[in-house]
């Protein structure tokens, strides 16, 4: 009696098509990460430059950053993407060559906002030193 179970097979797997996504890219100095999602937050695909094969200081230049976003269009294309709005957080070379990566792979982009967060007063000042 051996334990041998028919495996479901990832033929009959059925991905709804997504007409419009979200697409995020967060760069740093570090590294580009880009994720897409639906119009609901649902993630849909995610990569890196460090998942790429990318290490050290490489993580950050924007061939890198080009070669995460291919890495997503391709996990992207059983969802039938069209549209995407595009929005990108955080400083870095590599967020101007995303974006026209993204645009050169074929997809109209609707929106393209810069969600980078701006400190409007700062942190509290510490207080006078008293001698």
């Amino acid at each position: 009696m051996s334990g041998n179970k028919a495996k479901p097979s990832k033929k009959n797997k059925k991905v709804a098509t997504v007409r419009q996504a979200r697409i995020y890219i967060k760069s740093s100095y570090n590294n580009t990460l880009i994720s897409a999602t639906d119009v609901q937050g649902n993630v849909l695909a995610q990569s890196s430059a460090g998942h790429v094969g990318f290490s050290g200081t490489r993580k950050a230049t924007p061939y890198a950053a080009q070669q995460a976003v291919s890495d997503v269009m391709n996990k992207l294309k059983p969802y039938n993407v069209q549209e995407a709005s595009v929005f990108v957080k955080g400083i870095g070379s590599a967020r101007e060559a995303a974006i026209r990566s993204l645009n050169v792979a074929g997809l109209t982009l609707t929106l393209i906002k810069d969600i980078t967060p701006i400190p409007h007063n700062g942190v509290r000042a510490p207080k006078k030193r008293r001698v």
